[in-house]
């Protein structure tokens, strides 16, 4: 019931006090030690720095200032973004037919042209890249390259190889087996 009666300046001003690695215990001093020496102790922080009435008046003037100019341009943007919309809502229905049609050519233009320059740009790139290796220099990537030619071509050998020994067996299986069935059939 007690803490009902505490004022504002009860609450605010507690924490302006230090206190010890505890946050509830005090250093051990009273409060009346920390009087600022008999100036008015609303004026200081704990740092001991002037906040006096003078000093936040003019802290809230600046910001009045900086909060209204900003509100003003705001509003004169909104106001200037309605106009311009009003204005051009007319316009915009009667060229529509014409508008939009044109717009999406446009767009396609300009998405052709970029995709053809990338396009150009990758097979300039890739022409020099084969030039330099077809002439003994040394291009990036050249190692994984040889390194890829040197595994299929190996690949290719050896699936080559596969196919010539079990075609021979395949080959000769047969003959084997037509003389198996030729004996069967005459048994």
């Amino acid at each position: 019931m007690t803490d009902t009666a505490r004022t504002h300046h009860d609450v605010t001003s507690r924490d302006q006090y230090p206190r010890d690695r505890d946050q509830y215990s005090m250093i051990g001093r009273d409060r009346d030690q920390y009087s600022m020496m008999g100036r008015d102790r609303d004026q200081y922080n704990m740092y001991g720095r002037d906040y006096s009435k003078s000093r936040q008046i003019a802290k809230a003037v600046t910001a009045v200032t900086a909060g209204g100019s900003l509100l003003v341009l705001s509003s004169l943007t909104l106001v200037g973004t309605v106009i311009a919309l009003t204005v051009a809502t007319p316009l915009l229905v009667i060229f529509s037919p014409i508008l939009v049609p044109a717009l999406i050519t446009v767009a396609m233009l300009i998405t052709g042209f970029l995709s053809s320059g990338g396009f150009g740009i990758a097979a300039i790139t890739v022409f020099s890249w084969i030039y330099k290796y077809a002439t003994g220099e040394h291009p990036q990537g050249t190692d994984k390259l040889d390194s890829a030619r040197m595994k299929l071509g190996s690949k290719a050998q050896d699936l080559k190889d596969r196919a010539q020994y079990y075609g021979q067996q395949h080959t000769g299986g047969e003959h084997d087996r037509d003389r198996t069935r030729g004996t069967q059939h005459t048994t």
